[in-house]
């Protein structure tokens, strides 16, 4: 959630830093799950970007949902940029291009976050209808360019923006021109926060086939599944990918605080002020060697920033977040918790999803990293298609819900979530596959049919 945290304590040590991730650790019992998906809006009229300014723009949308949720609005000179529910709910924020994002409530389970979607979806509706304005559920803007997409006035993105071409080619289409899903869960202890890291790790690919639906670039086929995954492989390698030592002897919280003190920082707020320490590293703000900020000790604040800035294919706050997925169409998004939770917080699941992974190398979890944007289900690992391990994986979700047992108000369970799941599996397709044997059938060679078949 980019809302910047804010607590000015000033760190003394590295064992603050640890106990900071520490704290993360929950009695199974309050174990919540939280959904976060962004959404690219559109005119309706034309298909084009929306501005942030104007009568129908993004800045207006936002004061619309302010009136009508009631929800405290997060301002950043002057503009708004974000909303949030002060009685512990969800918040809304603007990604760089304009993606709308809610950042959902820790909520119990796969149900609440299913009712939550839905009710998100009306009240957005309700509000940006009569501004013109549509949302889209792909991974990837189909068809504008990287100058089409306006700006949003948030200090973090002008410091990021000038620093991504320096370490990436596709960072600023990244920032731009993508959207995700992903799914935020807890960990008992740090024994448990390895394993849940490791299994999630490795199956990433497979979250990334499921949900692989980035397959245009400015209208045309790009030759890849998840462009969006392929665009993370070529960001910032010093910040992203899928952190081969978190498989070794001596994982933890220390490692990764290690592994975070050493990532290059972006920026430090003070007050409203962003201040650019774009290259420097966490640790040399921590010895007092920030040549932009000389002799200043960073705070927690700082340090949550930073942790914000970090963007492996799981990433470890005081909960995991698994980051593999291309954004998609509303019906799916439920899924995507329902898949993570089946396989993570059931035990019996868990220590199979374990086995089935532990004897990969780094190298192999790697390779299938690399091939699964572009061949989806038909990447392999040891001799084996993606496609089998997603069954699997899907298997072991569905007994894992099925276990847990959280029942709605018709007796179900929370497997019902997984059936879009299920059907991609039954066609042996991922969902981008489906999109281009449009494309190159009844949309006749044109992505326009894409912001009324996948428009939220």
């Amino acid at each position: 959630m980019a809302r910047d945290q804010i607590d000015m304590t000033p760190l003394q040590s590295r064992d603050e830093l640890v106990a900071w991730f520490e704290e993360g650790c929950k009695d199974p019992s309050e174990f919540r799950m939280g959904t976060e998906h962004e959404k690219t809006p559109f005119t309706l009229e034309g298909y084009r970007p929306v501005p942030y300014e104007g009568a129908r723009g993004i800045g207006a949308l936002l004061e619309g949902m302010k009136l009508l949720l009631g929800w405290e609005p997060i301002m950043e000179k002057g503009n708004i940029i974000g909303l949030y529910d002060v009685t512990g709910g969800g918040a809304i924020s603007l990604e760089p291009g304009g993606q709308f994002e809610l950042s959902g409530a820790p909520v119990e389970n796969v149900h609440q976050t299913q009712s939550e979607l839905m009710a998100h979806l009306a009240q957005v509706r309700e509000i940006a209808a009569p501004l013109g304005i549509g949302f889209l559920g792909l991974g990837m803007t189909p068809s504008w360019s990287r100058a089409d997409i306006p700006v949003m006035p948030k200090g973090r993105y002008k410091i990021m923006t000038n620093y991504m071409p320096k370490v990436g080619q596709y960072g600023l289409d990244m920032m731009y021109r993508t959207c995700t899903v992903q799914t935020n869960l807890d960990f008992s202890s740090e024994a448990d926060m390895v394993k849940k890291l490791r299994v999630s790790l490795a199956l990433q690919p497979v979250a990334t086939a499921l949900f692989a639906n980035s397959p245009f670039t400015e209208g045309k086929p790009n030759g890849f599944l998840s462009f969006r995954s392929e665009i993370w492989r070529d960001t910032d390698n010093a910040r992203a990918g899928m952190m081969p030592w978190a498989f070794e002897d001596g994982m933890g919280f220390e490692r990764y605080v290690d592994y975070a003190l050493d990532v290059p920082m972006y920026f430090v707020k003070r007050g409203e002020d962003y201040i650019d320490v774009s290259g420097s590293s966490f640790r040399a703000f921590f010895d007092g060697r920030n040549n932009n900020l000389p002799g200043e000790r960073p705070t927690l604040s700082d340090w949550a920033n930073h942790l914000s800035t970090i963007f492996p294919e799981v990433r470890l706050k005081r909960y995991l977040e698994m980051r593999g997925s291309d954004g998609g169409p509303w019906g799916r998004l439920p899924a995507l918790p329902a898949f993570w939770v089946g396989l993570l917080y059931d035990d019996v699941s868990l220590d199979a999803a374990w086995d089935m992974v532990k004897h990969w190398s780094a190298h192999e979890r790697q390779a299938l990293r690399d091939d699964v944007p572009r061949f989806g289900f038909k990447a392999r690992i040891k001799d084996r298609y993606l496609f089998e391990i997603a069954k699997e994986c899907l298997v072991l979700a569905h007994a894992g819900l099925r276990r847990r047992g959280r029942i709605d108000q018709l007796g179900r369970d929370e497997t019902r979530h997984l059936e879009p799941l299920d059907r991609i599996i039954d066609s042996g397709r991922t969902p981008a596959e489906e999109m281009l044997e449009k494309f190159n059938g009844p949309w006749k060679g044109s992505v326009e049919p894409a912001y009324a078949e996948y428009a939220f």
